[in-house]
């Protein structure tokens, strides 16, 4: 809907529209004005940088703030000096926050010899009620605070923002309204997130997410495949889904569908040649998704299934809804049914309670089910969550002990995992000219490995097939075929 909208053509007489989105492209119009104004006054067009903090889900909002300030006239700053700086915050782990503190604290005097400078910031540290306080507080110099459940409403705050000398709020503690059909400026023109719920219902006891982000809720299959048809028009050629929970998709919907069948309907829509998906919940993960992806020439050969801990003892604590032995259990399932599938993890250590025999299960499933990566974390303690209130909170050299070993383990397999294809031919998309040497270009195998190899940047985004030579631990050295 967005590509068809002619800002030119809304009449600011008018009284805005009630109906999303259009109510969000009247906002865009009268925001353009003050561009324009700014424009007479500077001599230039005001210039803005989006500084993205958090996970995918993050990412994906940050290119719709993005293709919004494009579309109101605002050039892309390439760092924070810059006319108007949004921070997309995440507050999944305390230094999180910290960091967010720390770069305000630079801006304050970048404001102070920029007049015009005005600062934002969104996402989901700002559904937490005492940071709001602190920044009211501490940092009144802020312009503008929104959370993640009405960021759609960028445009509107902004025109609100700009009319006010006094900083603008506006939080909500839940919504079940999903509004898309936004400006998007993707930093891939060959591939793209695409939400398809939001939320998440599972309350693992370490986690914040689903107090930031609300209750699952599922976007309507018809809008999604709305949207994948025009990115494959647009030259698209890969999409990730995008969900807290994607194997929970679809419960919400007033005709459920499952994951499974949404991701069947996502391989008849020509042009896109892989999918990917993010996250996926081991407690909700099915036999009838195992044999989608098995059976599909298009989902890539990589799945991302969280552990956390290898005890049971543990995962209780946590929450997480299965045991040692289930998650074995779906584990050699899926290594059975789809031989050459890359899989990968997050493991916590140092959860509450913790002891060196709940520490060597972990050690237990990481050797069974050897991955391909493993994303590790030593535990945080989140304000808000029962696990920061639980006994037993395990000592900190412990913890740098058991999270050293655990490292250790982890890329010793994953070196081992990795060169299991060594001189094999495979499909990998070329996504940019490698940063460390212009010669070579860096793409990314099905199985998410990349490959650094020779070639023209003009092969940017096209799938080829490349000889992987040398494994060098977590990436090849390659040449195309």
């Amino acid at each position: 809907m967005y590509q068809e909208m002619n800002l030119d053509n809304i009449n600011l007489n008018l009284e805005p529209p009630i109906e999303e989105p259009a109510r969000q492209y009247y906002f865009m119009a009268k925001c353009r004005e003050w561009v324009w104004d700014f424009e007479q006054k500077n001599g230039r067009s005001p210039k803005a940088c989006v500084v993205n903090m958090g996970c995918q889900m993050n990412a994906k909002d940050s290119e719709k703030l993005t293709g919004i300030l494009s579309q109101i006239g605002y050039e892309k700053a390439p760092d924070e000096h810059a006319d108007f700086v949004i921070y997309n915050t995440c507050t999944v782990r305390e230094n999180a926050n910290l960091k967010v503190y720390g770069h305000l604290g630079l801006l304050k005097h970048e404001k102070k010899t920029n007049p015009h400078m005005r600062i934002a910031l969104c996402g989901c540290m700002m559904q937490e009620p005492e940071v709001v306080e602190k920044l009211k507080k501490s940092y009144p110099f802020v312009n503008l605070i929104f959370g993640t459940h009405n960021i759609y409403k960028f445009a509107e705050l902004l025109a609100n923002s700009l009319e006010s000398e006094r900083m603008v709020i506006d939080i909500w503690k839940d919504t079940d309204r999903i509004v898309e059909e936004l400006p998007t400026e993707r930093k891939y023109p060959f591939k793209s997130g695409v939400n398809i719920m939001f939320g998440c219902n599972n309350f693992c006891s370490y986690c914040i997410v689903p107090y930031v982000r609300g209750r699952e809720r599922s976007r309507r299959p018809e809008d999604i495949i709305r949207e994948v048809r025009q990115l494959a028009s647009d030259g698209v050629s890969e999409i990730m889904l995008l969900g807290q929970n994607v194997n929970s998709y679809g419960k919400t919907l007033e005709h459920p569908m499952t994951f499974a069948q949404l991701l069947k309907e996502m391989e008849k829509i020509e042009g896109i040649r892989r999918i990917r998906f993010m996250t996926s919940h081991p407690k909700d993960l099915s036999d009838e998704l195992i044999r989608v992806m098995k059976e599909s020439n298009k989902i890539c050969r990589h799945l991302h299934l969280p552990l956390q801990s290898g005890s049971t003892n543990i995962l209780k604590a946590m929450n997480r809804k299965y045991t040692k032995e289930q998650y074995l259990d779906l584990a050699g399932k899926i290594r059975q049914e789809i031989p050459d599938i890359s899989l990968t993890t997050d493991i916590i250590v140092g959860f509450p309670g913790e002891t060196e025999a709940d520490f060597e299960e972990t050690l237990d499933v990481v050797r069974k089910v050897r991955y391909d990566n493993a994303y590790t974390f030593i535990y945080s303690k989140r304000t808000g969550t029962p696990a920061a209130s639980m006994e037993n909170q395990v000592p900190e050299a412990e913890v740098k002990v058991h999270f050293d070993r655990l490292l250790k383990e982890v890329q010793t397999i994953a070196r081992e995992q990795a060169a299991r294809f060594s001189g094999t031919v495979q499909e990998v998309l070329v996504e940019e000219r490698n940063e460390h040497d212009s010669r070579l270009l860096t793409g990314r195998m099905s199985n998410n490995l990349l490959v650094h190899f020779p070639g023209d940047p003009s092969l940017i985004g096209k799938l080829l097939l490349v000889k992987l030579e040398e494994c060098k631990g977590f990436y090849y050295m390659g040449t195309i075929s």
